[in-house]
């Protein structure tokens, strides 16, 4: 069972509180959340590209970084653990990430992957003059299709003469080609979104739901693993959840009632209002899990709090549902958190016994 990090590439990370844990994104402390993770033996960082934030009070995402230039940093001093960025497919020509890949793979020494993101949060895009119109909601699939063979035809062959509705290449050509197969992973929750993970990706990121309640979600990778089998790909899914932690269940509980308590309700209301928009919301999406939320305050990701025994119990429940091959982990705080978890819950996961004993 893979353990990665969803590593805080925006400011206060996941959660939307003004009591929550705050801190700007930068390199440092991302070397630093990506260096101990590789020390623990987590087998993946990725870090998303968020372009617009949510205001309010704690200025909710309105500071980030890059995706592609920070992994490259983080590529240079690294040695094992894989890394991801993430592409905003409407900001930037396919041939041109392509060659992005091949250069980060080189630094990489072949740990590189790239997630796809086919973009709902219209304002992302329309505030650079990049939105092509709202006709793009239903269609945004159909482009990162396009997108993503040209991607593979350039770092299979150096070439393409791709021809689509979106994209028109002319002996395109690409060199130096990556040292091995670039990864694809995306976070479709809707049917189509996993349609297209299951015919071009390697894996799909999922939410988890509900508060330590691990296998709430397991319908979500059950019709993952319905849809690649379709298409005869191994095409499973990786589980997002956070994990709040203490000594005790009645400590960890405290905290994430203290956030809740804190919710920015005005940055919570930018974010709700935006995941309505889209007219091609259907109740499997992303969106979709936002609206629906009780408490959105971190996404209505899977959220798990508790006792150091009690989290490593939950994530291990939420390892053995049928289609989980992975886990991403965010925290509250990111330093601490890795550190909590890397010495005192990975130990007791029976999923990660392998890790233990290396």
């Amino acid at each position: 069972m893979d353990i990665g990090v969803f590593i805080p590439i925006n400011n206060n990370g996941w959660i939307i509180s003004a009591t929550s844990p705050q801190y700007m994104p930068s390199f440092e402390l991302n070397k630093q959340v990506v260096q101990k993770a590789e020390g623990y033996g987590f087998d993946f960082a990725l870090s998303m590209i968020k372009l617009h934030g949510f205001g309010g009070e704690t200025e909710f995402w309105d500071h980030g970084l890059e995706s592609f230039t920070l992994m490259a940093g983080l590529a240079s001093v690294t040695s094992r653990i894989r890394l991801y960025a993430s592409t905003a497919v409407l900001t930037i020509p396919p041939a041109i990430v392509a060659r992005m890949a091949s250069t980060i793979d080189s630094i990489s020494g072949g740990r590189f992957g790239v997630n796809i993101v086919s973009g709902w949060h219209k304002i992302e895009y329309s505030q650079m003059g990049l939105w092509p119109g709202d006709a793009h909601f239903g269609k945004r699939y159909d482009y990162s299709t396009e997108y993503v063979r040209i991607m593979r035809e350039l770092w299979e062959s150096g070439h393409s003469d791709f021809k689509g509705e979106y994209f028109q290449m002319d002996a395109c050509k690409l060199s130096p080609r990556p040292s091995r197969p670039i990864k694809l992973v995306s976070a479709g929750q809707s049917d189509r979104g996993m349609e297209f993970a299951a015919q071009y990706c390697d894996f799909n990121f999922a939410l988890g739901e509900g508060v330590n309640e691990p296998t709430r979600a397991a319908a979500v990778p059950a019709r993952m693993l319905a849809h690649a089998e379709k298409t005869g790909r191994d095409v499973g899914s990786y589980m997002l959840y956070m994990v709040i932690a203490d000594d005790t269940d009645a400590a960890a509980m405290a905290k994430w009632d203290l956030y809740n308590q804190g919710a920015d309700k005005q940055a919570l209301a930018h974010l709700l209002g935006k995941a309505a928009e889209d007219p091609a919301i259907d109740q499997t999406s992303m969106a979709a899990s936002f609206l629906r939320s009780a408490s959105p305050i971190n996404f209505n990701m899977g959220t798990i709090v508790g006792s150091y025994a009690n989290v490593a119990r939950m994530l291990d429940e939420a390892a053995a549902m049928p289609g989980v091959k992975g886990i991403m982990l965010t925290f509250d705080d990111f330093i601490t958190g890795m550190d909590v978890f890397g010495r005192r819950i990975q130990p007791l996961m029976e999923c990660r016994r392998h890790v233990m004993a290396a």
